[in-house]
């Protein structure tokens, strides 16, 4: 039976663009025999009272209560095949809808109320869905048009700048190890698991945008654009 994950350790929700919120939380999982715990960044989109919440994080009573005052929970949406967990908290304590691919298998075993598609329709008006068409496993971002353009990933670009609070020290030292905490960076450990075209990420930089927002790390100002394309060249050095 489904059960709702706890809310862990997790900072305070913060203002990173207009009308567009982050909070950093704890992530903890087990794969292959190892426990993990790195931390994870909710998104926080308002529009005319309604929020819409992208890359999950369930927060404590205290920080619910802070994201009362911004307005109104209404939607929920799941951006990658590794994320989701707190999706149905969410969606149950406000009555909140759900959007995500096609392809998404999600935690509590629902369906979701909405198709994610590029084109198609999403929650905020200047908001639109972008998809990693090529990745094994369902992964999509979102552009904002709004402060010359705000992308939000999840796991397909990550923005880990250094070991934070809600890193475990065992896992920092490890992530550190691996190369994992760059900015703007395209992880290995997601390349390996999803096998992406160098074609989406082309596609990805005829878009415009200025800023990104992962579900890893903090808000990541102005030089996105640029510090993509060059994360591009060099996941993909070896694979033209």
């Amino acid at each position: 039976m489904f059960a709702y994950s706890p809310a862990w350790p997790h900072g305070p929700l913060r203002a990173a663009f207009s009308e567009v919120f982050f909070v950093v939380g704890t992530n903890r999982t087990h794969h292959a025999g190892v426990d993990f715990q790195t931390s994870r960044t909710m998104t926080v989109v308002r529009e005319g009272g309604a929020l819409t919440l992208l890359n999950t994080v369930r927060l404590d009573e205290t920080g619910l209560r802070e994201l009362d005052t911004l307005g109104q929970v209404r939607h929920v949406v799941r951006l990658g095949a590794f994320h989701g967990r707190d999706d149905p908290f969410y969606c149950d304590r406000y009555g909140a809808t759900r959007w995500a691919l096609p392809a998404a298998v999600h935690a509590d075993g629902r369906a979701a109320d909405r198709v994610l598609a590029p084109g198609g329709p999403f929650p905020v008006g200047d908001g639109g869905a972008f998809v990693f068409a090529s990745a094994k496993l369902p992964e999509a971002a979102v552009l904002l048009a709004r402060d010359g353009g705000i992308l939000i990933t999840c796991d397909a670009i990550q923005n880990w700048t250094g070991v934070d609070r809600f890193f475990s020290p065992e896992c920092g030292a490890m992530f550190t190890a691996q190369g994992l905490l760059r900015p703007a960076n395209i992880p290995s450990t997601w390349r390996h698991a999803c096998e992406p075209d160098v074609q989406d990420f082309r596609r990805l930089l005829e878009r415009r945008f200025r800023h990104l927002i992962s579900a890893h790390g903090e808000p990541l100002r102005d030089e996105a654009h640029a510090r993509i394309e060059a994360s591009v060249a060099a996941a993909f050095s070896t694979r033209e």
